[in-house]
């Protein structure tokens, strides 16, 4: 009978350790998920702004403000247009692009 009852004891104990060890990576993994949950809805955000920004960014004002701006260009008028003919290749066509009378075809 003594027997049997230490087994028994020992099972328990067993049964208490695993049990025991079981909670406490049922614990970590939970902690773990919501670091996860957390950190994936931070990374949502941040991309919800910068799918913003970069829609701010495209914006035909915008476009329009730097190509004024940084690189020097203008609406094209009839007063700055020059036109070529087909085989022209006298010194007429190629012209500065800002000649007062301007080219007509």
């Amino acid at each position: 009978m003594t027997r049997v009852n230490l087994m028994l004891l020992l099972a328990v104990l067993a049964s208490a350790l695993y049990l025991v060890r079981v909670q406490y990576e049922s614990r970590r993994l939970t902690t773990e998920l919501d670091r996860a949950k957390d950190r994936a809805q931070e990374l949502q955000t941040e991309n919800d702004r910068l799918d913003l920004e970069r829609r701010s960014l495209g914006t035909p004002l915008r476009v329009e403000k730097l190509a004024r701006e940084q690189l020097q260009m203008r609406t094209v008028t009839p007063a700055i247009t020059q036109y070529a003919r087909m085989g022209d290749t006298s010194a007429s066509a190629n012209a500065p692009a800002n000649d007062k009378q301007g080219t007509q075809p």
